[in-house]
């Protein structure tokens, strides 16, 4: 059984394959980047549906949407190119229905990106702030200055 899950590009004693568990290791790293920095974790892995939030924090009074991207030193995609129009789209849609939950809409919020690159076992984390402006959804990606709002 152990080569077949192998062979099947899992891990065999858990399951779990290996892109999978690379990235639940990323997040991780990410969360334990933020608190770190002094951000206090709200809700990890939060769904609704098939829309899901990576980590939720709160930086200071602003509540942070954060999307993590994990991959190993030396692949053809940098973490960041993964944050495209869809997964954007998606990701407003996603923070709006915990916006909704939890009843925050009056609250400054952005979206984050954390690129955690795997180097030799060890997780390097580089966090990218505003990476959707206002109602974007849009093409660009990186340190914006307009935080977004759901309004």
């Amino acid at each position: 059984m152990a080569f077949l899950s192998s062979a099947l590009g899992k891990d065999a004693g858990s399951g779990v394959p290996p892109a999978k568990r690379t990235g639940d290791l990323g997040e991780d790293a990410a969360a334990a980047e933020l608190v770190r920095r002094g951000w206090k974790i709200l809700d990890r892995n939060w769904r609704s549906g098939h829309l899901e939030l990576d980590i939720v924090a709160r930086d200071h009074g602003t509540i942070v949407f954060v999307e993590v991207k994990t991959r190993a030193s030396g692949g053809m995609q940098r973490p960041y190119e993964a944050l495209g129009l869809e997964k954007k789209r998606r990701l407003e849609r996603a923070a709006q229905g915990w916006l909704d939950a939890h009843g925050a809409w009056d609250r400054p919020c952005r979206f984050d990106l954390a690129c955690v690159t795997v180097r030799g076992g060890m997780y390097e984390t580089e966090l990218m702030q505003n990476v959707i402006e206002c109602g974007e959804g849009g093409d660009a990606v990186g340190g914006r200055n307009t935080a977004w709002q759901p309004w």
